[in-house]
C-alpha cells in the first residue's frame, strides 16, 4: 500500500520514465539519424562509408553523428585521419529496427495489418 509520500515518489519515477523515453524518441526523430543507426547495425563505418549510404552533406552527417555520440548511442575510434563509428547501444538499434520494420510492413501491405494494430493511422505522405 502506498502512502501519500510513496504515491508522489511513484509519480515522479513515472515522469522520469516518460521524459527519458521522449528524449530518446526526440533523439531518433530525424530520418538521417535512423538511417545512421540502421547502417551501423551492420558494423562499424567511417564517415565516408556512411555518406556513400545516406544522402546528406558531410557537415550534416557530422552534426548528426556528434549528437548520437554525445547521447551515448554511438561509440567512435580514430584510425589515422578516419573516425569510425559503431553502435554503443544495441537496445536503441533493436527499438529502431522494430519500429521501422512495422512501418515498412504497413507501407508495403496496409491491408495485412489490422487497423487497430497500425502505427500509421494515415496513409503515406
Amino acid at each position: 500500500m502506498y502512502t501519500s509520500e510513496g504515491a508522489v515518489s511513484s509519480e515522479r519515477e513515472e515522469d522520469v520514465v516518460f521524459e527519458s523515453a521522449a528524449e530518446l524518441f526526440g533523439l531518433l526523430s530525424t530520418p538521417v539519424r535512423l538511417k545512421i543507426v540502421s547502417a551501423l547495425g551492420n558494423g562499424e563505418r567511417n564517415v565516408s562509408d556512411l555518406l556513400a549510404q545516406i544522402d546528406t552533406t558531410q557537415p550534416n552527417m557530422s552534426q548528426h553523428l556528434a549528437t548520437l555520440y554525445r547521447a551515448g548511442v554511438l561509440g567512435r575510434r580514430r584510425e589515422g585521419t578516419q573516425i569510425y563509428y559503431r553502435l554503443q547501444s544495441e537496445r536503441v538499434a533493436m527499438l529502431c529496427r522494430a519500429v521501422c520494420t512495422q512501418v515498412a510492413l504497413e507501407l508495403d501491405s496496409p491491408s495485412s495489418v489490422p487497423p487497430e494494430d497500425r502505427l500509421l493511422r494515415a496513409g503515406p505522405r
